[in-house]
Order: structure tokens, then C-alpha cells, then sequence
């Protein structure tokens, strides 16, 4: 990962792989490290770590705009890579430390809250039996909370799946065939491909909401048309490259047209505007 200023308060990140790269790593599609970096900043944003008003991913870098300190948060950026790479070459092992952080981090908080509290009855009581009374009835009631939130984060954690946003699907699309071709399967077997593949939505482009979507292996990846449709219909689910993508309005394009969907992927008057933005997860689904 490499650290570029942009403008005066703009940093990109560029998620190339140098020629210098471990072979730890060398390996892992850019596209990981591009979401890994997003999910982290988004979460050190959200925790009041990072400022910035623009986290923008894209295929290979990701831009953060709007920083107050470029300088201090590129020193920021480098404590925080040995994370991100944690997390995409240890997903199970950081997940569990970020949670049991947050756990923790929760505990502490809540125990301190129930001691406080605590303490202000005990004094307002006279004598120290009374006190140390209301000391054992914080310790319980903080470890009470904590056991009701670790029941809570069991729960978060086995609803993933529940958030995920479904695409319902009508496979009809003109370039079915020659997909099926390039795959070397029949068309049922691409239908089967695409709805058994949970996309993730890498970055927004080329159109208002128009979601890149990850997810197929990388031996799938397609060419373009050679010569671009003057008019693609608004919900056409395409493929192109590595990505599945869903045009949000009638546009040019050259991605290879599979199916179409009556889902609303971009109105102005949402908020936000756009259905499936970066770090979505997507399931398409037969209509």
C-alpha cells in the first residue's frame, strides 16, 4: 500500500501490488485490499479515530478527501496497515480481536458506569455496610450487562446473511449464450453461478449508483463488446471483467447483458441515494 497526497487536504491510497510484496500476500486480488482498507476506515471513522469527509474506493486505491491533517492521518494510515493485512490474511483471528476489543472496551464502560452509580446510592446511605452493599450489586449488575451483550454480538454475528440485499433476477439477457460459452457451460449453469455467488458491491461508478460487484472467481472475467449498445435499459444486470454490475438507468455500455431486475438502484430523494453502495452485500435470486 502506498500513500499519495492529493491537493491539500486529499490522500489516495493505492492498493497495487509492488514488485516488492511478500508472498504472504502477492497473491490477494487488489480488490481485497481496496474493501479491507474501506471496512477499516469506515470503522476508525465511525469510532472517531479518522476525519474525513470522503472515503471513496475504486478498483485499486481508495481516496480519503476532507482531511483536516493529511500528514497525520497518512501516519495514521501506516500504523493501521498491519490490520487491514491481518484481515484479509487473518480474517478469523481479527475478527475474533475486534471483537473481543469492542468487548471489552463495552465491559470496561458499562462496569465503571454501575460502579459510579453505585457509589452515588452508597452515599447517600449511612454507613459503610450499606456502601459496600451497593458495590457488590454494581459488579453484578455490570457482569449481567455483559453477558447481555456478548448474547447480542453472538446474534449480530449469525444475522449476516439476513442482511444482504436481494436482487430479484429474470435471466433473459442477449449475451446469456456467450457467456456460457466463455465459461464453457450451458446457460442454466451460469444462472446457477450467479445466484449461488454472494457479491460484495467493491465501488460505485460510471453512473449515479451503478454497483461494481465482486465475488466470481477470477478465471471468469469477460471482455467488454467490442462495439458498445447505444442504449442499455435501466436494471439490466450485466457482466464485464471480474464484476457482476446492475445499470441503474438507461445508459450506453458494453458489459455482456444477462438479466434484468425491477429493483430501484439509485432516487435522488433516498438517502442515500444510492441501494447498493461499497461494503453491500448482494444475492441475486430468480424473479
Amino acid at each position: 500500500m502506498r500513500i499519495r497526497p492529493v491537493g491539500a487536504h486529499a490522500l489516495l491510497l493505492d492498493c497495487t501490488t509492488p514488485a516488492d510484496t511478500p508472498e504472504a500476500v502477492a497473491d490477494i486480488p487488489e480488490a481485497a485490499f481496496v474493501e479491507a482498507w474501506r471496512a477499516e476506515l469506515w470503522r476508525r471513522r465511525e469510532r472517531g479515530d479518522l476525519i474525513a469527509v470522503e472515503i471513496v474506493p475504486a478498483a485499486r486505491t481508495v481516496l480519503l478527501d476532507g482531511l483536516p491533517d493529511p500528514t497525520t492521518t497518512a501516519e495514521q494510515l501506516t500504523r493501521w496497515t498491519s490490520a487491514v493485512t491481518a484481515a484479509i490474511t487473518r480474517p478469523d483471528q481479527a475478527h475474533a480481536e475486534a471483537h473481543a476489543e469492542a468487548g471489552a472496551k463495552s465491559h470496561a464502560k458499562d462496569h465503571a458506569h454501575a460502579k459510579d452509580h453505585a457509589h452515588s446510592k452508597a452515599e447517600a446511605q449511612a454507613g459503610a455496610d450499606a456502601h459496600a452493599g451497593a458495590d457488590a450489586d454494581a459488579d453484578a449488575d455490570a457482569d449481567a450487562q455483559a453477558q447481555a451483550q456478548a448474547r447480542n454480538a453472538t446474534a449480530e454475528d449469525g444475522a449476516d446473511d439476513a442482511a444482504d440485499v436481494v436482487v430479484p433476477v429474470t435471466f433473459d439477457g442477449p449475451d446469456l449464450p456467450a457467456v456460457a460459452e466463455h465459461w464453457g457451460v450451458d446457460v442454466p449453469a451460469v444462472r446457477h453461478r450467479l445466484t449461488s455467488t454472494r457479491f460484495r458491491v467493491a465501488f460505485c461508478g460510471f453512473a449515479p449508483g451503478f454497483p461494481y460487484l465482486t465475488g466470481l472467481p477470477a478465471e471468469l472475467a469477460l471482455p467488454r463488446l467490442a462495439t458498445p449498445r447505444p442504449r442499455v435499459p435501466a436494471g439490466s444486470v450485466a457482466l464485464a471483467g471480474p464484476y457482476a454490475g446492475i445499470y441503474p438507468g438507461v445508459s450506453p455500455g458494453g458489459w455482456l447483458l444477462v438479466g434484468r431486475t425491477d429493483l430501484v438502484l439509485f432516487d435522488v430523494a433516498a438517502d442515500p441515494p444510492a441501494r447498493l453502495g461499497p461494503g453491500t452485500t448482494v444475492r441475486m435470486v430468480v424473479a
